[in-house]
């Protein structure tokens, strides 16, 4: 019998670079029950897949003990995160059961992000409970004391100055100036006290360095820094030595401000969700948590305010502010029957909302899920850069070793100047900055693409869009609006506003997408609309009723064809219109044709844009449709495509796969409804359509707002971002390879070398936040 496995999720504070994830990984992958272990630095969480019975308290203590601050996220609470911090005061926090119902104000509105995977949770609130026991008995860990990588940033956290990373930054840099003080006013202790300023800033990170080598990782950059330190005490380069101790907390400090940046950035998107909401019930509205709304309550938003949830619009016409959500700059007019998300922000009236979705379900909180879980799955380039790094630290270990060792042995060179330089080496032997290059760009773009309702699943999608030579758009709903509008009225002895009153009367209280556009069009025009009398349908033909006695019939020009013959001219024009791609009604009054009403399913207003800017990127568009091949023409000469029509979704399949054997990279636009197939055998398939029921799951990226300009704008942030990615890996070798050469060449000595990690490494995530900013 196999037991089934469960996964926990934790928050961690103090992860900024992926060294730091690994180290993580590697320890926790040791314990005892546990099968799998994801530890994501940008997103600052860890989920640990693991035996029903392991103990997570283990897994907790494990984690503080390297220095970091960890949380289990309580999954069994509809999603809310509200783990304990370990090394904190619990007292005041309800554990066990409570803890699912009763601490939901943790933190920010992080609805959704704990996934629950289906499982049965009781393990977590058994986590809590011991973890109360065990993290007051644990001050061993060592989290509260001394903290270098107990950097608190969270997302409730103050400024970088209070937390402990900067307060040991702090803390060491006014220990140097105390001993180059101390040291010119008393020459003869300046070793000494230079010890004692270089072992504030050094105890902490060799306590870490040990605890990293005691669960596996030897090498860490603690470890080498550690080494190095000591080494320059030996040899007398004391003050050296504490400097570059003080550079390298500067540096992890500013690392940490930079991953917060980029954290920071999706998690704005959850904050746009207010945090009450004012619920209507029996006629008296009251102020209750957002979180606690229930599908189907009505609530009221007054003008100005924010959406709380998800809803549907049942009283009420206002301007609705989507900018936030979507970036689209214009208000969007909502009346009754319109759906409104949670954090646009309402314009001139009231308006009341019967929520259609949970918290944890609304579209800001699917899109931060979504773009959480695609900054925890590793891109390609990111997964060969950590096998790289995992060699390289060793062999600069040992290339140190060398350059220490093998000049004075063999070429009878000064030992304490080439331990010096072999010192050196093993400071510019830290991967950081190599390792944080490529996820560093990835979590900006992802963030930047879903602040702008782009949302790709991974970095691997986001390495492949920027490839793709071909993009196959379906029609309906993606190139097109998706719903038919009138485009033409043609009266026949009566006034086009005539027809359309009279036909709006046969087609009054129908829910067929034909007759809604009529009856938009009706009560754009303010036709007089008369109801009709004695209505009756004909299956597959028409509408029949009257209007003041008279007969009226509304149907295709076929069925009218069947009951009175229509003339030569009248028929010229219906097949006219047929030929731009519309579709005809004829509506008879009598035994007279009174009209022509010509409808379509428009193109959306930016599909030539869009389109246009695909091809300035040098990708060709197809268009692949069930309709018939005449609309596929008039809709692909309007809008500039390569129109194939009269395809079952089988046949678009098909020619996905034959596109990508003559060797292009094809990506798919689809609603995801019937090209489901094609949008799986796609390089990229992506979900285009309203964002409440864009087609995830089958889609690697979605456009939640239907632009088709987007498509190209998706394509522009992939290239940005591999750009990007190739210019870090450039600054963060080239530093290194700059400095091993003048190092060796005695140019530059410890603290120059400090700086080509810390340095390249600020530099590489300041380069990969500028993905953040909007292109």
């Amino acid at each position: 019998m196999t037991i089934a496995v469960r996964q926990s999720r934790f928050r961690i504070e103090g992860m900024d670079c992926a060294s730091c994830a690994a180290k993580i990984d590697t320890a926790v992958r040791r314990l005892p029950g546990i099968e799998d272990v994801n530890v994501s630095a940008t997103t600052g969480r860890m989920t640990v897949t693991h035996q029903p019975q392991s103990d997570l308290d283990a897994v907790q203590r494990r984690v503080a003990g390297l220095g970091y601050r960890v949380a289990a996220i309580d999954t069994a609470a509809g999603g809310h995160e509200h783990g304990h911090k370990h090394g904190h005061d619990h007292a005041d926090h309800g554990h066990g059961p409570a803890c699912s119902g009763g601490h939901h104000d943790h933190g920010h509105a992080h609805h959704g992000h704990g996934h629950d995977h289906g499982e049965d949770h009781k393990h977590h609130d058994h986590a809590h409970h011991d973890h109360a026991a065990g993290s007051s008995a644990a001050p061993a860990t060592g989290t509260e004391s001394l903290g270098l990588h107990g950097h608190d940033h969270g997302p409730a956290t103050g400024p970088w100055w209070r937390s402990r990373k900067g307060l040991l930054t702090l803390a060491c840099g006014a220990a140097l100036l105390v001993a180059y003080g101390l040291g010119k006013l008393v020459p003869a202790i300046d070793h000494w006290v230079f010890v004692l300023a270089l072992a504030v800033g050094l105890v902490p990170i060799a306590r870490r360095a040990f605890a990293a080598a005691r669960v596996g990782t030897p090498f860490s950059i603690e470890m080498l820094m550690t080494i190095a330190a000591v080494g320059a005490v030996i040899i007398g380069a004391t003050e050296e030595a504490a400097t570059v101790v003080f550079l390298f907390l500067v540096g992890e400090l500013l690392e940490g401000v930079a991953a917060t940046k980029a954290r920071a950035s999706i998690q704005g998107l959850a904050d746009l969700v207010p945090k009450t909401a004012l619920v209507e019930t029996d006629g008296k509205t009251r102020e209750v948590p957002a979180e606690s709304l229930a599908v189907g309550a009505v609530i009221l938003v007054r003008p100005g305010d924010r959406v709380p949830a998800d809803g549907v619009i049942v009283a009420g016409d206002s301007a609705i502010d989507e900018a936030p959500v979507t970036g689209e700059s214009t208000p969007k007019r909502k009346t009754v029957g319109d759906t409104a998300f949670a954090g646009t922000v309402n314009g001139e009236a009231a308006l009341r909302l019967r929520v259609t979705a949970a918290a944890a379900d609304n579209t800001i909180a699917r899109v931060v899920k979504l773009v959480e879980e695609a900054q925890e799955s590793k891109a390609p380039t990111e997964r060969f850069i950590d096998s790289f790094s995992r060699y390289y630290t060793p062999t600069v270990l040992v290339v140190g070793a060398l350059v220490a060792v093998v000049p004075p042995l063999v070429l009878g060179g000064g030992w304490s100047e080439w331990i010096y330089k072999g010192l050196a080496i093993l400071l510019i032997g830290c991967p950081c900055a190599l390792v944080i290059s490529t996820p560093a760009a990835i979590a900006a773009s992802l963030s930047a693409g879903a602040r702008r309702g782009l949302l790709m699943k991974g970095g691997a999608v986001l390495e492949r869009l920027g490839s793709l030579t071909v993009v196959a758009f379906d029609k309906t709903g993606t190139l097109t609006e998706g719903k038919p509008k009138v485009t033409d009225v043609v009266g026949l002895g009566r006034t086009d506003a005539d027809v359309v009153a009279l036909a709006a009367a046969l087609e009054t209280g129908s829910s067929h997408p034909l007759a809604k556009a009529i009856l938009v069009r009706a009560e754009a025009t303010g036709a007089a609309v008369v109801p009709a009398t004695d209505l009756g349908a004909v299956p597959g033909k028409g509408v029949t009723g009257k209007v003041d006695g008279l007969p009226l019939f509304l149907g295709s020009a076929s069925a009218v064809a069947e009951r009175m013959e229509l003339a030569a001219d009248v028929a010229a024009r219906i097949q006219a219109l047929n030929d731009e791609g519309k579709t005809v009604s004829v509506l008879t009054a009598g035994d007279q044709v009174a009209g022509l009403i010509a409808m379509r399913d428009e193109p959306r207003a930016d599909a030539r844009q869009g389109l246009e800017a695909l091809s300035a990127a040098g990708v060709r568009s197809i268009m692949l449709t069930g309709d018939n091949n005449r609309t596929a023409e008039a809709i692909g000469r309007i809008v500039g495509i390569e129109p194939r029509g009269e395809l079952l979704p089988e046949d678009k399949m098909r020619i996905v796969e034959a596109l990508q054997a003559a060797g292009e990279r094809v990506g798919k636009v689809g609603d995801g409804i019937n090209d489901a197939p094609a949008l799986a055998a796609a390089d990229i398939g992506i979900a285009m359509g309203g964002a409440a029921d864009v087609a995830l799951e089958t889609a690697d990226a979605a456009v939640l707002h239907g632009r088709v300009g987007d498509v190209a704008a998706m394509v522009a942030l992939s290239r940005r971002t591999m750009a990007n990615i190739r210019q870090n890996i450039t600054i963060a070798l080239g530093l290194k390879a700059v400095f091993l050469v003048t190092t060796i060449a005695g140019i530059t000595g410890l603290w120059p070398a400090i700086l080509a990690d810390t340095g390249a490494t600020v530099l590489v995530t300041a380069n990969a936040m500028r993905l953040l900013r909007p292109s």
